[in-house]
């Protein structure tokens, strides 16, 4: 499906074809997903993403989409303006420091994809909306990015990061817009939780929630979510086996 990503103009909000948010419980990390637990909850050890998680390994870095790997399998994609946690996010998610993080953001400057297993892999998307790179490069990047998304017959998945302190930039509205109209499926980290105190946080993402739902549906999935304090994993975990078709095999494993 063809879909133009316009970086720099007002974005311009689609039909609501895919998104969604559901009521939300009184708890921090309050996801909308089946079965969460809560915070204080040990990890579901039988949950078969952790374990490829921990074990992924770096693939290849792409300037271009005629150099992603094969496209077949389970791809899930991370997003995220400059500065919202993205790396920090893929790194806490996977045990490792396979992303780059940098006090200087937008060094994210081409597609990097991760190994999970043979099949399945995560992306980690150049950041946009802060980094002071040259024009060209920012077309570059929007040229590559936009045949990436709109093509990919692999990508399951969008993970959006949000920093709770800022979200619902014009990026994220223009990532939600393109998650409607290409009915790909999307889950918000709402990053940087430790920032805010218990209340701030919980009433942020209610706000979030709401205008998401208002405006784009209510089939988006949305949590909150800090590196350093390690909170949000489970719930993340449980979104990444789900598209990358590895819940019943952790329902199979958990009967045994």
């Amino acid at each position: 499906m063809n879909f133009i990503l316009r970086w720099d103009k007002a974005h311009t909000k689609s039909a609501a074809l895919y998104t969604g948010v559901t009521e939300t419980e009184a708890t921090l990390l309050a996801a909308p997903i089946p079965g969460a637990a809560h915070i204080g909850n040990p990890m579901q050890l039988k949950n078969p993403i952790l374990g490829l998680c921990q074990q992924s390994t770096f693939m290849l870095s792409a300037a271009k989409v005629d150099q992603c790997p094969d496209d077949e399998g389970f791809e899930v994609a991370f997003a995220g303006r400059s500065n919202a946690g993205k790396s920090s996010a893929l790194n806490t998610l996977t045990h490792a420091s396979l992303a780059r993080t940098s006090k200087t953001p937008g060094r994210t400057q081409l597609l990097n994809f991760f190994k999970l297993d043979d099949e399945r892999r995560l992306v980690d998307l150049p950041g946009y909306g802060y980094a002071k790179v040259p024009i060209p490069l920012k077309q570059h990047w929007q040229r590559h990015l936009e045949a990436y998304l709109g093509g990919r017959e692999s990508l399951k998945g969008l993970i959006l990061m949000m920093d709770i302190r800022h979200p619902m930039t014009d990026f994220d509205l223009l990532m939600l817009d393109w998650a409607v109209a290409a009915g790909m499926p999307m889950h918000i980290l709402l990053t940087k939780a430790d920032k805010l105190t218990y209340g701030a946080a919980k009433n942020t993402l209610l706000k979030v929630q709401a205008e998401i739902r208002k405006g784009w549906g209510d089939l988006v999935t949305i949590q909150l979510f800090s590196a350093p304090k390690r909170l949000g994993l489970e719930e993340a975990y449980t979104v990444l086996a789900d598209w990358m078709e590895l819940a019943d095999k952790g329902s199979e494993a958990a009967a045994e």
